[in-house]
């Protein structure tokens, strides 16, 4: 059903097809910041994808935030991670939209999994090194 609905990359066409719609195709068009959330165990866009992302977002020397949840897959299940990401991305908006933002709990974020591995620059308000797992 996969195949069908999205593309078939056992075949030239659904292969050209995946292709083409690609957000790796099209990165050298990305001019925004761009924060990722990424689940570790994700089946459907793997961590090695989003890393491929980031490093030609950072080549390009556009701001990019990267957290890894290592004990998530797709979507985050764990409302410690949840909330880590909330958090997160409500300082990356801040930075790159303007406003404010809560300050971030330190005891939430260490509930959470999360790994910064990108981007800490554009996550204000975290703790010191080591916050959130980095």
């Amino acid at each position: 059903m996969f195949y069908e609905r999205v593309g078939d990359p056992r075949t030239p066409e659904g292969k050209q097809a995946l292709l083409e719609v690609s957000p790796l195709t099209h990165a050298a068009r990305i001019t925004k910041p761009l924060l990722i959330g990424q689940g570790a165990n994700e089946q459907r866009v793997r961590k090695s994808e989003s890393d491929q992302i980031v490093a030609a977002m950072k080549a390009k020397g556009i701001p990019v935030g990267y957290v890894v949840f290592p004990d998530e897959g797709h979507g985050f299940e764990r409302p410690e991670n949840n909330q880590a990401f909330f958090a997160i991305a409500e300082t990356f908006l801040s930075v790159h939209l303007g406003g404010g933002y809560e300050p971030i709990d330190e005891a939430e974020l260490a509930a959470s999994s999360m790994v910064i591995e990108a981007g800490r620059r554009w996550l204000p308000g975290l703790p010191a090194e080591g916050g959130g797992r980095n």
